[in-house]
């Protein structure tokens, strides 16, 4: 029986799952895996409840049940671009004076690591509690409700993609949620990981699950101009900011500074609430 894999429908994984979408691969991988695509929130949700078997999930829905398949990450080095925190500042404060101001986040929810980001940079690293309001993710709606803005994923490229027209006196604060935790940590930012329910690799073995992601995964970075000629249709942006994008925001290699960073996450998300303690994190061998 198929492994039953939940991957997320955003432009950053899209290296990772190449193997899954492109021939000749897709062919020799299908008799194993059934793919399916959802939300990062979604696709954790299925994991945790036995609708899925392996799943590109948000770290913050880690737990001790879930193995992280080594190997694959959807992480950052510096800017990340797709986290974007929009806040108002009409009178031109420093950062960490604009950001005491803010009492409302509108945030949306795609993504349940970037929401407790948010937490940690406001409650953590600023002392400040503000009052997190689901929202659909238009930036413009989303402001016209709340002091701040949260943006994941295409919804944030595309808002830079159309600064002038969100910003056009230019009163608010575009921060990268990545270069925030960065500045603050000297840490990789990490959003997702490969994690499967061990109990499910009953015919697939470890060794060969992870020989198959991390090929996917490179094939996928040996085809960055394939996938910039899919995408590019699919969202409204020039080629080449989803050719940087691919290539220098988003890093998609599991090491050891990311595990580092996940651990450390995990634990100040746990100091302030905002997640469920994850005492040690459960490696797949």
């Amino acid at each position: 029986m198929p492994l039953r894999v939940a991957a997320i429908s955003f432009l950053n994984p899209a290296p990772l799952l190449y193997d899954f979408e492109h021939e000749p691969a897709a062919s020799a991988l299908a008799p194993h895996y059934q793919l399916h695509y959802t939300t990062p929130a979604l696709c954790a949700d299925e994991l945790l409840s036995g609708a899925a078997d392996l799943g590109l999930i948000p770290i913050a829905s880690l737990t001790s049940d879930l193995a992280i398949v080594p190997g694959c990450a959807i992480a950052s080095l510096h800017e990340v671009r797709s986290i974007l925190l929009l806040v108002k500042n009409p009178h031109h404060l420093p950062v960490a004076d604009a950001l005491q101001q803010v009492r409302t986040l509108a945030a949306d929810a795609a993504s349940r690591s970037s929401l407790a980001y948010a937490h940690i940079l406001f409650e953590r690293f600023h002392n400040t509690r503000p009052n997190f309001l689901e929202s659909p993710a238009n930036p413009v709606t989303m402001l016209a409700a709340a002091d701040a803005a949260l943006l994941i994923g295409d919804p944030a490229l595309l808002a830079r993609q159309h600064r002038e027209s969100i910003d056009p006196h230019n009163q608010l604060l575009w921060l990268d949620l990545a270069t925030l935790w960065r500045q603050h940590t000297h840490l990789p930012w990490v959003a997702a990981v490969w994690a499967v329910r061990p109990q499910s690799l009953t015919e697939i073995p470890p060794a060969q699950l992870i020989v198959d992601l991390t090929t996917s995964r490179d094939n996928g970075l040996a085809h960055i101009d394939t996938l910039v000629r899919e995408w590019t249709p699919r969202l409204d942006l020039p080629p080449a900011t989803i050719h940087t994008y691919l290539t220098q925001n988003i890093h998609y290699t599991l090491d050891p500074a990311c595990l580092q960073a996940i651990t450390l996450f995990r634990q100040l998300a746990a100091e302030i609430k905002a997640l469920p303690p994850l005492p040690t994190l459960n490696i797949l061998q």
